[in-house]
């Protein structure tokens, strides 16, 4: 089998109401479809993220889709490999995109070829299940505690907020959501970066007595050591996430000690090979990896449930960000979470298949957004 063409199209999906953060206001996912097709006629898809900008990532695709061209798709860690050594190696563009997209969809052309699940091919399920937290969205403190209730009343057992957004109403948002779900609930917020070393201590001084879970990324993810020096403060648990994207930086964490869990994603360490590497270094200090999502569609949350599947300490409390999504890229499976949980989807592949009217509204989208 060769692989024959490769395209990318870039989509912009709309969330059904803004999601607010530290960094301000989204309204939807920007993602980069890519299609990789072969002479056996089996495509896989991918997608990758198309922040900061969709034109600029499409041109880096392009130079790693050109590498694989007559090649087997099987040879997943060779074309990979090569991308990263020609393309961010070679030139020096350690800061662009990883080319998780390129590896999606690899998978799924290995997993539709073999009629077997991703996660079989890379080894086989060690859970039924993957459990995700209760993620409510708002502007104001009573609309984020009103959704809190609804996941919690949904069964999720973890709940997670966003904060940093100013003292005054970090406080306010976490205050209303502790009373919203009880004390049966396990809560964890998320920085995003917002803080100084300073400002990380006042502000867990104040939130340690509504019994938080952890907080996210407190600190600039510039600076490892103000994250260390945060995490050895006690108070509350601490997540790493803005500053690990490599399997590298996984172990820095780890060696010094820096957080007491990693959050990380598919996109950040630019594929399924990269990301059991991190996980493996994280596991080897005894760290969960909890899932991290970012703007995406149906196509990374079933390429992350196979993933997921097969992690020993994978979190029980991961990212989900498919219900932000107006419509999906996918026409199934449905990905509805009953009690905070997805089950391990079956394949063939990355278990998927693509709606492609939803694509074509989400193209035109992006199109008129450029314009």
């Amino acid at each position: 089998m060769k692989i024959v063409e490769i395209s990318t199209t870039p989509l912009l999906v709309s969330y059904k109401k803004p999601f607010y953060w530290a960094q301000g206001v989204i309204s939807g996912a920007e993602v980069i479809l890519i299609e990789v097709k072969t002479d056996a006629g089996i495509t896989g898809y991918g997608e990758c993220i198309g922040s900061p900008s969709a034109g600029a990532i499409q041109l880096l695709l392009l130079q790693a889709t050109e590498l694989c061209i007559g090649q087997n798709p099987f040879n997943i860690t060779r074309l990979i490999d090569d991308a990263h050594r020609y393309l961010f190696q070679a030139q020096g563009t350690l800061s662009a995109p990883r080319f998780g997209a390129l590896e999606m969809a690899l998978w799924d052309i290995v997993g539709k070829a073999s009629n077997m699940a991703v996660h079989e091919l890379l080894g086989g399920a060690v859970r039924d299940n993957i459990q995700y937290f209760g993620f409510p969205q708002g502007d104001k403190p009573e609309e984020i505690a009103a959704e809190a209730q609804m996941w919690a009343e949904r069964g999720s057992e973890v709940i997670y907020v966003k904060i940093g957004r100013g003292e005054a109403l970090d406080l306010a948002i976490v205050k209303q959501v502790r009373a919203a779900i009880g004390n049966n609930r396990r809560l964890r917020l998320d920085a995003n970066e917002a803080w100084d070393i300073l400002t990380a201590k006042r502000m867990m001084r104040k939130l340690v007595c509504y019994d938080i879970e952890f907080i996210e990324q407190p600190t600039p993810g510039t600076s490892l050591p103000a994250l260390a020096q945060v995490k050895r403060e006690g108070l509350i648990s601490i997540a790493a996430d803005q500053l690990v994207f490599t399997p590298e930086d996984v172990y820095d964490v780890c060696r010094l000690q820096a957080a007491d869990v990693i959050v990380l994603g598919i996109h950040e360490t630019g594929g399924i090979g990269r990301f059991r590497e991190a996980a493996a270094i994280a596991k080897s200090a005894g760290m969960n990896i909890c899932i991290h999502g970012l703007y995406e569609t149906g196509i990374t949350t079933c390429a992350m449930n196979q993933l997921a599947a097969v992690q020993h300490n994978l979190d029980d409390g991961n990212q989900y960000m498919n219900h932000f999504l107006m419509d999906d890229v996918i026409e199934g499976p449905n990905l509805t979470l009953k009690e905070g949980k997805l089950p391990i989807l079956p394949g063939p592949g990355l278990g998927f298949e693509m709606n492609w009217d939803v694509v074509g509204r989400a193209a035109e989208a992006h199109k008129k957004r450029s314009h």
